[in-house]
């Protein structure tokens, strides 16, 4: 994207695991722990490609390739048994706070489509409800009947925006904050800008599609998008 040229965003949608709340983090305990008992490693290039799509689809990714006996209802009990511990205790990320407050103080409407199912949605943001009441609304692609595909796919997005109240804005008003490459996929695919705050050791080539990589939300500079300013 050209410097001098200055996008006018009215909305923004964000991801949330890795992006808002650090359950990317979690995530990655407990597929070790999972696969480290059939002597399996679950390595980055695995989550990587897992990261953004639906529980499911992962799940699927992860037993073909490291070829787990397990049926994918069978990976994600046990992931659920473990989840259900660890993610009531999830952090925000960096930036987070400050980003989602300012723009909701500013009246700019604001969603999530997140790859979570909407039950854990609840655990993962258990310790922040004020928070993500702030948000328009939330879209749980996990179980939502309306997100047909998951994320490459633009579904995510595309129904995040139809649900924002009319008039509905313009693809290429909606501002997408994401930190997995299917993300970038699909909200490029639904029309609209793209800022990657990825997992730092993904590889920078990697990210060359997205409108702009930061290395974290506290980078953000609102107005660089037609967005209201921090008050200094």
């Amino acid at each position: 994207m050209s410097n001098s040229f200055r996008p006018n965003i009215t909305h923004v949608i964000f991801d949330m695991d890795g992006l808002l709340i650090d359950t990317e983090r979690l995530y990655t305990i407990v597929y070790e722990e999972i696969c480290s008992e059939y002597d399996k490693k679950y390595t980055w290039e695995i989550k990587e490609r897992c990261m953004g799509r639906k529980a499911g689809d992962g799940a699927k990714i992860m037993i073909d390739t490291l070829q787990l006996p397990l049926t994918v209802e069978e990976l994600l009990a046990k992931a659920r048994e473990k989840q259900n511990k660890l993610f009531p205790q999830s952090q925000l990320m960096p930036g987070a706070e400050k980003l989602v407050k300012h723009l909701h103080q500013h009246r700019i409407p604001i969603a999530v489509a997140t790859g979570s199912a909407s039950k854990l949605y609840e655990v993962k943001t258990t310790k922040h409800k004020e928070l993500f009441s702030l948000f328009h609304h939330i879209v749980c692609c996990g179980d939502d009947p309306d997100v047909k595909n998951g994320k490459p796919h633009p579904d995510a997005y595309v129904v995040a925006l139809q649900r924002f109240e009319s008039p509905i804005p313009n693809p290429e008003q909606v501002l997408v904050f994401e930190d997995a490459i299917t993300g970038v996929m699909s909200g490029k695919a639904a029309g609209m800008y793209v800022i990657i705050v990825p997992d730092q050791r993904m590889d920078a080539a990697k990210t060359k599609d997205a409108h702009k990589r930061l290395n974290s939300l506290e980078e953000f500079v609102p107005e660089n998008w037609g967005l209201p300013a921090y008050s200094s």
